[in-house]
């Protein structure tokens, strides 16, 4: 695309938001959500890094990582018990 093209619908759609107003609370939701996947991703990569030592591995994936960072450290220790027990 032409990047005269691209700048003009960023701008034409930051001057609607500034207009008609954005939704800030699905904003903020969406937002906080992204981060704590991030931060469930890294904790699993850190899992992974030091259980590679112990010969463990528990697989990155959206379900493992919204787990690991919606709970935090108690959902990865669910997680562990999950692949210890039950798996």
């Amino acid at each position: 695309m032409d990047p005269i093209l691209i700048v003009s619908l960023v701008g034409g759609l930051i001057f609607l938001l500034l207009v008609v107003g954005a939704p800030v609370k699905p904003l903020h939701f969406v937002g906080q959500a992204a981060v704590k996947l991030l931060i469930g991703a890294l904790l699993l990569f850190f899992l992974n890094a030091f259980g590679s030592l112990f010969d463990y591995h528990i697989p990155i994936n959206a379900v493992t990582a919204s787990v690991s960072g919606f709970l935090g450290i108690p959902g990865i220790l669910v997680l562990v018990a999950i692949e210890q027990f039950i798996l």
